[in-house]
C-alpha cells in the first residue's frame, strides 16, 4: 500500500507529466493512428500499430494520474518541523565507515528516476522519522543491522 502523502514539487511534476501526456502527446497520436489508419490495411501497418499501442499507454498512464490525485495530500513545510526529521527533509548520514548518505524523503510518486529521493515508506525512511542531528538511526538488513547517525537536516520551503 502506498502513502498517499506528496510534496508541492512533486505533485507540480505530476501536474505538468498530465498535462503534457493529455494536451500535447494524446492529440498527436492520435493524428498519427488515423492517418495511418486511412492508408488501409492495419495488420501489417506499423505505424498504426505503434501509435496505437503509444495511445493506449498514454490513457492507461492518464487514467492512473487522474485517480492518484483524488488520493493524494501534498505536505507543506511546518516551523515545528524544524530540527527534526519529518516528511520533505533533506537528510545526510553517516554510517559506521564515514559514508556519507544524502537524501530527501518524498512520497513514492515521486523517486522514479532521482537518485536522490527516498519514498517516506523506506525501512531506513521510517527509522529516521523524528530524529534529531546526533540521533542514531538503525536499521536490519539482510546482512544484518546497520547503524548510520544523523549528520544534518534541512527543509527547502
Amino acid at each position: 500500500m502506498k502513502t498517499n502523502l506528496i510534496t508541492r514539487e512533486g505533485y507540480d511534476l505530476l501536474q505538468q507529466e498530465l498535462d503534457q501526456l493529455w494536451r500535447h502527446e494524446r492529440p498527436e497520436v492520435t493524428r498519427k493512428v488515423t492517418w495511418a489508419a486511412g492508408l488501409g490495411d492495419r495488420s501489417e501497418n506499423a505505424d498504426y500499430q505503434y501509435n496505437k499501442k503509444r495511445l493506449r499507454e498514454i490513457d492507461r498512464r492518464v487514467r492512473y494520474l487522474r485517480k492518484r490525485f483524488e488520493e493524494l495530500k501534498v505536505v507543506a513545510y511546518s516551523p515545528e518541523q524544524a530540527g527534526k526529521v519529518f516528511f520533505g527533509a533533506w537528510v545526510s548520514l553517516l554510517d559506521e565507515d564515514d559514508k556519507p548518505l544524502t537524501f530527501r524523503i518524498v512520497g513514492p510518486d515521486e523517486i522514479y528516476g532521482r537518485n536522490d529521493y527516498a519514498s517516506v515508506d523506506a525501512p531506513l525512511v521510517r527509522a529516521c522519522l523524528k530524529k534529531e542531528v546526533g540521533d542514531e538511526v538503525a536499521v536490519i538488513l539482510p546482512a544484518g543491522e546497520k547503524t548510520w547517525l544523523i549528520e544534518t537536516i534541512r527543509y527547502l520551503y
